[in-house]
């Protein structure tokens, strides 16, 4: 039994002493262990979480992710949509031209898509909406007066400037889980807080949160994206720093084991202690012009050179990698254009992505901000229609030239006495975005193409 104990007690030691020397291994030697070999966030210099902070300074700093967010809104927001009481095609209407003009004055559409911007970099964005019905920020909205003057301002937000205060943790409540107070303060982000100096508590009726989903529980566009950010502005500064190093060539001073240390600050003109500073001064006269000296005594000088790898290699990885996370294609983040096809497919697949954005994130925050609007009476009670250009439809001289393909078609079938034509002149119209001829016009046209040319009276 004693025996027992004893091996026990020998075992536990060996087993304590064999975790101590594992953890002052791992310490010696971090990421080799099992237990961090695979967090690749701290062996390749990752933050684990990713905040807002980094992100604004990674879309301030990086080309890249400035590209890419600035291209996705200015191709969404390629044009502005228009607003109508009904979705068939008509004329404008008064309450249609008023809320255009309105809007113009306000630049709704110029903030929204501001706002749209802004939720790209950050989980999401807010709307602020100022209105004229004389109460605080912090208190609900029950009506404004004044119709469309009632609307006073559009206040975009990042998501750092706008922050939920309050939740609604009442189970029984409709809104359970929702935000019941934001606190907004405009100087949280930039670096240029002077004139900026608005911060109020708000209440939700007054904010329209812009994200993926509506919530602030959103995710931002260069989140997925971002490690390979890291990596590319890793490679770039290497390759710049390398290159300076490179360029830079300071000199690395051998010392002869018989050089003596007395003769050479005499030969210099210092003291023997004062002979490294000497040194210094004298190699940074040699490199600021061609014609210096350098006066060397018992010393060989010579430079440190930098090899660098080719970066290509590594940076286009990374590169493709954050091109597919924003689902952008390459070229058109960086503007190559290596071919008339590869392009036209590139600007075709982007267009289709840009349109799944503005169907799936921007029409419903839009339709949320003019049902708001109704709400608070500032828009009448319509069945609001969205009006807005196709990204994916065809330009103007695509559109000409399968017009010119449709007519080349009638002309074909005509001539082999294969039958009718194939396609009428409204479809042909049609194609280039013109309205069909009236009665009267197509009249004038027919006759016209039959008249006899003029006879010359000289003749």
């Amino acid at each position: 039994m004693t025996d027992q104990k004893d091996r026990s007690a020998i075992v536990n030691a060996l087993a304590a002493m064999m975790n101590a020397t594992s953890r002052r291994m791992s310490a010696l030697f971090p990421g080799y262990f099992e237990e961090a070999k695979h967090n690749h966030y701290r062996d390749f210099g990752w933050p684990q979480n990713v905040t807002f902070a980094q992100l604004y300074a990674m879309y301030c700093r990086n080309g890249l992710a400035r590209a890419a967010v600035k291209k996705t809104a200015r191709k969404v927001w390629q044009d502005h949509p228009f607003l109508m009481e009904r979705e068939e095609a008509h004329d404008e209407t008064p309450v249609e031209a008023d809320i255009r003009q309105r809007f113009a004055d306000l630049r709704v559409w110029q903030r929204l898509a501001e706002a749209d911007r802004r939720s790209m970099v950050g989980a999401y964005a807010g709307v602020i909406l100022r209105v004229a019905d004389d109460r605080r920020f912090s208190e609900p909205v029950d009506s404004v007066r004044g119709g469309l003057d009632g609307l006073v301002e559009i206040i975009p937000a990042w998501e750092g400037q706008l922050r939920v205060s309050t939740w609604d943790d009442d189970e029984m409540s409709e809104t359970y889980g929702q935000p019941t107070m934001f606190q907004f303060n405009e100087a949280q982000v930039g670096n240029n807080a002077q004139g900026r100096n608005r911060a109020f508590e708000v209440h939700p009726d007054r904010v329209i949160v812009w994200s993926e989903d509506g919530t602030v529980h959103g995710r931002s566009m260069l989140e997925p994206g971002f490690n390979d950010l890291l990596t590319l502005e890793k490679i770039t500064g290497a390759g710049g720093e390398g290159f300076w190093k490179n360029a830079k060539s300071a000199p690395v001073f051998e010392i002869d084991k018989e050089a003596q240390i007395s003769q050479m600050a005499q030969a210099m003109g210092v003291e023997a202690s004062e002979i490294a500073d000497a040194l210094n001064t004298q190699t940074e006269n040699w490199q600021k012009g061609f014609d210096q000296s350098l006066l060397l005594q018992g010393m060989k000088a010579t430079t440190l050179g930098v090899t660098l790898p080719i970066p290509e290699h590594f940076r286009a990885g990374a590169l493709e990698n954050f091109a597919a996370s924003i689902e952008m294609p390459k070229k058109i983040l960086t503007g190559m254009q290596t071919g008339e096809r590869a392009s036209t497919e590139d600007a075709s697949e982007w267009a289709q992505t840009c349109m799944g954005i503005r169907s799936d994130r921007v029409i419903p925050a839009i339709m949320e901000f003019i049902n708001r609007l109704e709400r608070f009476g500032i828009l009448p009670e319509r069945d609001w229609f969205l009006s807005w250009a196709d990204l994916t439809e065809a330009n103007i001289g695509e559109k000409i030239d399968r017009a010119d393909k449709m007519a080349s078609i009638n002309e074909r079938a005509s001539r082999t006495g294969l039958g009718e034509i194939v396609f009428t002149s409204d479809e042909i119209r049609e194609t280039v975005g013109k309205e069909p001829l009236s009665e009267a016009d197509a009249f004038t046209d027919d006759d016209e193409a039959d008249m006899e040319p003029p006879i010359d009276s000289e003749e």
